[in-house]
């Protein structure tokens, strides 16, 4: 494993805990705590200001072996590392002095952004208004992912203006109240309920107008999607890595198939080697997209902001391209890892049905098929994709 791979330690301990949690339905406090511990929080913070200056080759290294020992902690952290990345995509001096020394220090930001009810997702209907000398903020969100583990929540609203504002609310201020009541299939442990801002203050040093939203590409986009791609790839591995336990240690070989053990029968032989190319694929797109998009931020635009328009639709196809090679590593393989065993591999005590779950359930943030179709249009006509957090 590389030096900035997950510390093999930490992901044995995450991955001990891992299916029981999910089980229950126990959020993973404990084990966030523990990455929170390990300082991986502050990977991509730049070292001036206290953080390990981490490439994003290095950060979705982590992601995959974080998604492969926990999917849902994986899953979680996403919004915490995001803010890292607004903040060195088209931060201020001000706010990269005001927050990175707080990410140094093991602050973990959660995520207020998404609305349920609207016409489309991303759409605000959250408010911000000027009260004297502080702001109040009103509204709901939902799929307020890892918002319960951290320390600040990071909102989105729209100003007088109609200007999407980001807001960094400490998780413990007056009228805002946090809900876990996320209730879908796969990725239960997430913590993405709802969030309630009643009327709650902000101050000055808290509010910053998002300039560039919508008005040109930035690499926040391809990196919140293939974040997606990492722990998808993450989640194929696991089942993977879950298969040969179960054939070597619980499968029974069908009687047709001539052998002794599970792992000489070659239909189990075949599933293995299969899911665990697919697994493999995915994860070699995952790093060749990363070192893409390191390569895109090596230059800063006129604007301030990192990375140049054309070398980033460049690497947002790339990215999309890379999600329908994750998405469907993953699917196939937490589909197909039940085939190393007899009906008693579905009992609900082995747990192996979280895998499909969970890729199923990441899968629907943003559908397959418009990132193939988005690849193609881009190939085939020179069409950029979508400007939007999508791609």
């Amino acid at each position: 494993m590389p030096s900035s791979a997950l510390p093999p330690e930490l992901s044995a301990r995450l991955r001990a805990d891992a299916a029981a949690l999910e089980a229950r339905r126990e959020l993973p406090y404990k084990s966030v705590e523990l990455v929170r511990n390990s300082g991986l929080g502050a990977l991509r913070a730049p070292v001036e200001y206290g953080g390990r200056g981490g490439s994003l080759a290095a950060l979705f290294r982590v992601v995959i072996d974080l998604a492969e020992a926990d999917s849902n902690v994986a899953q979680a952290l996403r919004p915490h590392f995001g803010f890292v990345e607004l903040l060195i995509s088209q931060g201020t001096e001000t706010e990269r002095k005001r927050w990175f020394p707080v990410v140094a220090g093991g602050a973990l930001f959660g995520n207020a952004a998404s609305e349920r009810g609207t016409a489309h997702p991303g759409e605000i209907r959250t408010r911000i208004t000027a009260d004297g000398d502080h702001f109040r903020v009103d509204g709901t969100k939902f799929y307020s992912t890892g918002s319960l583990f951290a320390d600040y929540v990071v909102a989105i609203a729209l100003d007088g203006e109609e200007r999407r504002v980001r807001v960094v609310l400490p998780r413990d201020r007056e009228g805002l109240e946090l809900s876990d009541d996320w209730d879908a299939l796969g990725q239960r442990t997430t913590a993405s309920g709802t969030t309630r801002l009643r009327g709650v203050r902000a101050f000055a040093d808290e509010v910053a107008i998002d300039a560039t939203a919508r008005q040109r590409r930035t690499h926040l986009g391809p990196y919140y999607q293939l974040y997606l791609a990492a722990v998808h790839t993450g989640i194929a591995k696991a089942a993977v890595a879950d298969a040969v336990d179960y054939a070597r240690h619980k499968a029974r070989p069908v009687q047709h198939a001539g052998v002794a053990r599970a792992v000489d029968d070659p239909l189990v032989q075949h599933t293995v080697g299969s899911i665990a190319a697919l697994g493999y694929a995915a994860e070699a797109a995952v790093l060749r997209a990363a070192d893409a998009l390191d390569a895109a931020l090596a230059v800063r635009g006129d604007d301030g902001v990192a990375g140049l328009p054309d070398a980033l639709h460049d690497t947002a196809v790339q990215v999309s391209q890379v999600q329908v090679v994750a998405a469907r590593a993953a699917l196939d393989a937490g589909e197909r890892l039940y085939d190393v065993g007899g009906a008693s591999a579905t009992l609900r005590e082995h747990h192996l049905d979280r895998h499909w779950r969970n890729a199923r359930t990441l899968a629907s943030h943003n559908p397959v098929a418009h990132k193939a179709r988005v690849a193609g249009d881009w190939l085939l006509n020179g069409t950029p994709p979508p400007l939007n957090g999508f791609f």
